[in-house]
């Protein structure tokens, strides 16, 4: 940020004699800009084992995906400080802008038969006992030896607000006030060619849809009084909307994700100790709150509103000079509140029973439990000085895979270890370097991360070692 001067008073004398009143003649008005641009691409060539033919005879789908986002943001705004009376303000205007293009080619092979077995669907099909490396890809859409198609599509999200902010403060009191106001519009254009025809023309087809423009107005109000012997009690509301893309199965827009949240806590810091301890409870409600469709493969369906009550408590507190602790532990009951949606409970043969209601039903992948700590000890500098060593465990408890709760997906728990070196503590020159080692997963614990349906579920990280060495200056 730079500081700006405000303008002479000839120039704007009415601003320039309201600024003067607030902030005194010896004060500046605060300008701060950034901006940001960021462009990635992928390929992605893939075999997707899309279920068994026989016992022994594999459906393999390929696919090749690329893609290419590009993101740019502007975010300006104006801040400052002024007091009336004994009351002190602290204040932020600004506006900002961001701009999100995607760009998404699939190539999908889709022709029938392979190593002599008969196709099903166009899928590849593989002995799993006796496999071969040899998937050569018929992509030539021109070639009457290929089914193929290739498709391009284009989205496009603008999002632009204008937002202020203050943070009132009177002896232990502190006031925040903020709002936004957000106008977003969406577009989304593709092309799709194949030759999958009895004579194996190629046959366009457009895809469109209208910008979708939406608008919201959003606010926040928070509260803390600070006694003098380290206790902080708070309260916060908030509102929240996010631009939800896309379509349902049907065509219609999916409508964007609106939430409130209230808070109430408190902080504790102890007088004469560095320790932190903190405590939250929370009420969360989100609306148009999305799911998978299982229905209808490659599209969300609306949940209706989802509800997430819980509570957290941390600690971070230097025990000693030298060892220091961070801990935590949360709670959070998050469920369909209000929904018309409805799920087969599914058996352990692989099947479904019948459809039940999702309404009460905990939100699938989310733990009720989770918990934490960490331990930091820099060895004395009187015998290495520079060296610290840190180990951790870090618990998730069990979550459902299914809108339903059919089955869980069993809790786990990890250590990790690791250690750094500060050379600057033994060698002056050498001050800023710094060198580190970790381990994640330190006994290689082999568990389940997560579940999506009883079709698919996701190994964990297993155990990592890595290091860095950094310089700052």
């Amino acid at each position: 940020s730079v500081k700006v001067p405000v303008l002479s008073p000839s120039s704007i004398p009415t601003i320039w004699e309201e600024i003067q009143d607030l902030t005194g003649p010896n004060r500046f008005l605060n300008f701060s800009q950034v901006f940001r641009w960021e462009q990635s691409t992928r390929d992605n060539q893939t075999m997707i084992l899309d279920g068994m033919y026989t016992d022994r005879i594999a459906a393999l789908d390929p696919w090749e995906m690329r893609n290419k986002n590009t993101v740019a943001g502007l975010d300006s705004r104006l801040y400052g400080k002024f007091n009336i009376g004994k009351v002190e303000n602290t204040w932020v205007v600004g506006s900002d802008f961001r701009q999100y293009d995607y760009k998404w080619n699939v190539i999908a092979d889709k022709t029938p038969g392979y190593n002599g077995y008969p196709g099903e669907d166009g899928y590849y099909l593989v002995d799993i006992f006796n496999p071969h490396n040899d998937y050569s890809r018929c992509v030539d859409i021109h070639s009457s030896k290929c089914e193929t198609w290739n498709g391009t599509y284009n989205y496009s999200y603008f999002q632009e607000g204008v937002y202020f902010q203050d943070q009132i403060k009177w002896k232990g009191l502190s006031v925040l006030l903020g709002g936004r106001q957000d106008w977003v519009n969406t577009h989304y254009h593709g092309t799709v060619y194949s030759n999958r025809t009895d004579d194996h023309s190629i046959t366009l087809t457009r895809l469109s849809d209208a910008p979708r423009p939406q608008t919201a107005f959003t606010w926040r109000a928070g509260l803390i009084y600070n006694f003098a012997f380290g206790l902080s009690p708070y309260f916060s509301y908030s509102t929240s909307f996010i631009p939800q893309s896309g379509s349902d199965w049907q065509g219609r827009p999916q409508p964007p994700l609106k939430g409130q949240q209230k808070e109430v806590g408190i902080k504790y810091k102890v007088p004469g100790r560095d320790i932190l301890i903190t405590a939250a409870a929370y009420d969360i409600d989100e609306t148009n709150y999305l799911v998978t469709d299982y229905l209808h493969p490659g599209y969300s369906a609306n949940a209706g509103r989802v509800n997430a009550k819980g509570f957290e408590v941390a600690a971070n507190a230097n025990i000693t000079h030298d060892l220091r602790l961070i801990a935590s532990y949360s709670y959070n009951s998050m469920t369909y509140a209000s929904t018309n949606l409805t799920a087969a409970a599914q058996l352990p043969d692989g099947g479904y029973g019948p459809a039940a209601s999702e309404k009460g039903k905990y939100v699938q992948g989310v733990p009720r439990n989770m918990f934490s700590f960490f331990l930091n000890y820099s060895m004395p500098k009187n015998i290495i000085p520079g060296l610290a060593v840190n180990d951790g465990m870090r618990y998730v408890g069990f979550t459902y895979d299914d809108a339903v709760n059919t089955f869980k997906v069993p809790a786990y728990y990890l250590f990790d270890i690791g250690m750094h070196y500060d050379f600057g503590q033994k060698i002056p020159i050498l001050k800023g370097l710094q060198a580190q080692l970790a381990v994640s997963n330190l006994t290689n614990k082999y568990y389940v991360a997560s579940c999506g349906g009883n079709y698919a579920c996701y190994i964990g990280q297993g155990r990592r070692v890595y290091g860095n060495l950094s310089y700052s200056w």
